[in-house]
């Protein structure tokens, strides 16, 4: 979920009044239970990363540049599972959500790919999910609010306990927070517990979006300019501004 906010929002057909869709300027966003914009779609390019912090997200790459298998809880209008999709053919991923009606808004309002042998789309609680996960991804990643609200079960002690444990040897928690969030500190030292302060930050812009990335194993030494070299490679593959994420961690 992004800190932007709607101008103008359109009532959603479907059975749960909570859920919006809007479209300005050739963006279409998603919206859940308030004005939030939970997710967005350039219609022009829709499999490219609109919104800045699901951009930041996939800075994961810095440090794992060919998962297999991923986790993403939450699925908004799709944005990040798409980019995945379409952009890392090798990985397979598997999709946690906990509402129909956003499944259904991805299908017929944001271009979600249909499912097949790599890509999966499970509803249920994403806490339930993890805990009864019986393999190992090499990435998960967490976007999960209710509006502008972190979702509780999604940042107990628990929960980063058991993502951790269901990680590869070399497996990546990546979290999308909201800076503002007045309980940010305790989600911070929750992880940083979880993850024997393995973890790295960065703001994905002034007073907006803060992206925490927590590795199950100490990553060993990188140097910044090992990093920057690594983004400039990744800046070839990808339509993402990977020497940019660099500055960002640098910064936080």
């Amino acid at each position: 979920m992004s800190e932007l906010m709607a101008k103008a929002t359109i009532p959603y057909s479907y059975d749960n009044p909570e859920v919006t869709i809007s479209e300005q300027d050739g963006i279409r966003s998603l919206h859940l239970g308030g004005t939030m914009v939970q997710s967005a779609m350039r219609i022009a390019a829709p499999n490219e990363l609109e919104l800045v912090y699901t951009q930041c997200m996939m800075g994961f790459l810095l440090f794992h540049a060919k998962p297999a298998n991923m986790l993403l809880i939450g699925l908004g209008g799709g944005s990040l599972a798409k980019f995945v999709y379409h952009y890392l053919p090798a990985t397979r991923l598997t999709v946690i959500e906990t509402n129909q009606q956003v499944i259904t808004a991805a299908y017929q309002y944001f271009n979600l790919p249909d499912e097949d042998d790599r890509f999966e789309i499970v509803l249920t609680e994403g806490n339930r999910f993890i805990t009864e996960y019986p393999g190992a991804a090499d990435i998960i990643m967490v976007d999960g609010f209710d509006d502008d609200y972190q979702v509780s079960s999604l940042c107990s002690q628990d929960f980063y306990d058991v993502t951790k444990r269901c990680l590869t040897n070399n497996g990546i928690l990546v979290v999308n927070f909201l800076s503002r969030d007045k309980h940010l500190k305790t989600w911070l030292q929750r992880i940083e517990k979880s993850f024997n302060g393995h973890m790295i930050a960065m703001m994905a812009e002034i007073r907006g979006n803060l992206i925490v990335f927590a590795f199950k194993n100490n990553p060993g030494k990188h140097s910044w300019k090992s990093i920057k070299q690594k983004a400039q490679k990744l800046e070839k593959q990808y339509p993402l501004p990977f020497s940019e994420f660099v500055t960002k961690l640098q910064k936080y």
